[in-house]
């Protein structure tokens, strides 16, 4: 009876033996699979790594240079169309003094007296300078004023009449104009010397 017992124990160890040597087995097969799983995905080198980095800052910067290159562009097409219009408004405004010299020279082709054509011009005169002023433009005041080359130019020198007007603007050539504190055309000045 002892025996067996004794046999079956032994057949029990020799059966967990294998059962155990499978485990075994089994565990480092599993063991293998991830290392396997790792070899497939194989890592870059430092080199590979650069080459990659590289490859993204190149499509970077190409991508901002032809963002700029569109920037340039699109700005360019801006300017032209400002400096095409750029004047529209000021047009558009003397639209009704052009209109108004039209009426003129047709009262003009039948108008006996002077009085009231040059009565006309001066209306004209005023309302062209009235819009050219809403626009920012003055005139530039030079008579009797100190010579300023911001502002003059001086076509000749004369013998001033009284000390008084020497370096000063004695008699105005062409008028002077400024447009928002600009100078856009010099008065051209004599000068008392």
């Amino acid at each position: 009876m002892f025996n067996k017992k004794k046999n079956n124990d032994k057949e029990e160890n020799i059966m967990n033996t294998e059962n155990t040597s499978e485990n075994i087995t089994e565990n480092v097969e599993n063991t293998d699979a991830p290392t396997n799983e790792t070899e497939q995905a194989p890592e870059l080198s430092a080199e590979e790594k650069l080459q990659a980095e590289v490859q993204q800052l190149n499509d970077k910067y190409l991508r901002l240079y032809a963002e700029f290159d569109n920037y340039k562009r699109r700005t360019q097409k801006e300017r032209v169309e400002l400096l095409q219009t750029a004047g529209k408004d000021v047009i558009v405004s003397m639209l009704p003094v052009l209109d108004d010299f039209d009426r003129a020279l047709k009262a003009m082709e039948t108008a006996a007296d002077v009085a009231p054509v040059k009565e006309g011009v001066l209306l004209v005169h005023h309302k062209i300078k009235n819009i050219l002023g809403q626009k920012g433009l003055k005139e530039v005041e030079s008579i009797s004023k100190d010579f300023d080359t911001d502002f003059h130019e001086a076509i000749t020198n004369i013998p001033a009449p009284t000390d008084d007007l020497k370096g000063k603007v004695i008699d105005e050539v062409e008028k002077g104009y400024t447009l928002n504190d600009n100078v856009i055309r010099f008065a051209k000045v004599v000068v008392g010397a």
